[in-house]
């Protein structure tokens, strides 16, 4: 199905790809456990959460591959489109962010309930949507993504609630460049921010001694396709070049908590057309950062019973 409507003006399911449960029990099945909230909470990083099943996985490929054409229908209502963001002329990176406003089935992935209760549980509060992303690292010469933590890109809202879902449609390995998380680099603060798709490790000029010795123990994040990692806002990740003989396609979903409001005083803020404007000092919302849970819906009980981060 394509479309040359705005998809994000439209706060509500456009297809049958993902069913909303009609019972506790059914929202039940997606919460995580207290031991792996308090992993997120030392590690900065969740990995291995199945979002995805085989079916929504095809529906979102197929999307993909259209949208991966520059002149596809919708194009207009992506925040940023790039054909390729490598900086390496011999590599290949895809990065686009907007793809719910332009295919139903990215639009309706924010409403998929394995994705809305961790998000939950790991937010601790009700949340909207901020912005999502795609990712595709042809095979054989994929570009690099360089290491960066993604609130340095976003210090434009505050205060920084904020949590990435990375959600591979394809199995993620070392080959063909998977995502790297430095475990607990969550907790160093804000590092000098350096560009997305350039030298791969150019931030290490930027750490402190103890901040590279973590460095060193960075790990790699391997997944089948339909699974998912969250991470925090200043975790420190990056992924690596594809050379193998499969492709890499991702897409990310970044969401805030309700309240965040967009800064005025800030170099980080995107000029205009970039993102849907938003006056400054407001906290942000409709109709283009929707409100995805609100604890106090018709399900109140079932999102006040979760364990979540505190």
């Amino acid at each position: 199905m394509t479309t040359g409507q705005d998809l994000g003006l439209q706060h509500r399911l456009l297809t049958k790809l993902f069913t909303q449960p009609k019972t506790v029990e059914e929202w039940s099945q997606h919460q995580l456990s207290p031991d792996q909230i308090n992993q997120f909470q030392v590690q900065g990083f969740l990995h291995g959460i199945q979002l995805l099943n085989s079916t929504q996985v095809e529906a979102l490929r197929s999307e993909l591959a259209e949208m991966v054409i520059p002149d596809h229908s919708g194009r207009e209502y992506f925040y940023e489109y790039h054909s390729n963001e490598a900086d390496d002329t011999n590599a290949t990176l895809f990065h686009a962010l907007g793809a719910w406003r332009v295919r139903p089935g990215f639009h309706d992935l924010l409403w998929n309930p394995a994705f809305l209760v961790p998000a939950y549980q790991l937010l601790g509060s009700g949340f909207r949507m901020f912005h999502d992303q795609l990712f595709s690292k042809p095979a054989r010469h994929g570009g690099v993504v360089a290491w960066h933590q993604d609130y340095s890109y976003w210090t434009w809202t505050k205060p920084m609630a904020h949590l990435t879902c990375w959600i591979g449609l394809d199995d993620v390995d070392t080959q063909n460049g998977c995502l790297y998380y430095i475990p607990g680099s969550h907790r160093w603060g804000l590092v000098e921010k350096t560009k997305l798709a350039g030298d791969m490790d150019a931030v290490r000029d930027a750490l402190t001694p103890e901040q590279q010795l973590d460095f060193d123990n960075k790990v790699p994040i391997c997944m089948s396709a339909g699974q998912a990692s969250f991470h925090h806002p200043v975790l420190m990740h990056g992924s690596y070049e594809n050379r193998s003989e499969r492709s890499r396609r991702a897409t990310v979903i970044n969401v805030m908590a309700d309240g965040v409001v967009s800064n005025v005083d800030d170099t980080n803020r995107p000029g205009a057309g970039t993102y849907p404007e938003f006056p400054t000092g407001k906290p942000m919302g409709d109709p283009f950062y929707p409100l995805l849970v609100d604890p106090s819906d018709e399900w109140s009980d079932f999102w006040s019973s979760l364990p979540t981060i505190r």
